[in-house]
């Protein structure tokens, strides 16, 4: 199985009481409740794809604190993912690094990045069924003011009709986008379909408030 998180920031102890508010008392059960969250879903066999900013600690209290996460972890680069310049990080923990990436799931494409991508590679594409099939992944804007411009921008892009080159009917432009921010899932790493589904109750319950 593979699965999705984005913006864990481990050790980032100014989240606790500004911006995100997190509520816990320390970076220390902060960390534990991540940690116990994240393994009793995933398993060693499983991959889990984190979108950047793991940590705000150096290289060798990151390394600890990835060691005691289950799976095999990839990342894709955040901007506070600063402890990979760490002489004292093994960076081997992971089975790749990338800024950005294009994978394949259950059929699907998904375009993965830190930052969220407006337009994004593929997001025309539909399957046979006329569905669409690709979706973008992102992560960096928390559950703030900017994360709520990009739902103004999925809104406005949704309500827009667009002709395809080879002909036929105009359909809305698909807009797939999804903020796996960690505290949207209860810091659990969580599979695409459940990253559609938690998206889409959540941007519901947005746009009603």
């Amino acid at each position: 199985m593979r699965y999705f998180i984005s913006d864990l920031h481990f050790y980032h102890e100014s989240l606790l009481t500004k911006m995100d508010k997190r509520g816990f008392s320390s970076c220390e059960e902060m960390n534990e409740y991540i940690i116990k969250q994240w393994n009793a879903k995933v398993g060693q066999q499983d991959e889990v794809v984190i979108l950047g900013d793991v940590s705000m600690e150096r290289g060798k209290k990151t390394g600890e604190i990835l060691a005691r996460l289950n799976g095999k972890l990839s990342l894709i680069l955040g901007n506070h993912d600063t402890y990979l310049k760490d002489r004292h990080f093994d960076s081997s923990i992971f089975e790749w690094i990338r800024p950005y990436a294009e994978l394949r799931d259950n059929k699907r494409k998904i375009v993965l990045s830190h930052y969220p991508v407006f337009c994004y590679h593929g997001q025309y594409r539909r399957n046979e069924k006329g569905e669409p099939n690709t979706y973008m992944l992102y992560g960096h804007v928390h559950d703030t003011q900017d994360e709520r411009l990009v739902d103004r921008f999925i809104q406005e892009t949704e309500r827009t009709y667009h002709k395809p080159p080879s002909g036929g009917e105009a359909l809305p432009i698909p807009c797939q986008m999804i903020n796996c921010f960690c505290m949207f899932s209860d810091y659990t790493p969580l599979s695409l379909e459940e990253w559609i589904e938690t998206d889409k109750k959540r941007r519901e319950k947005m746009r009603r408030e």
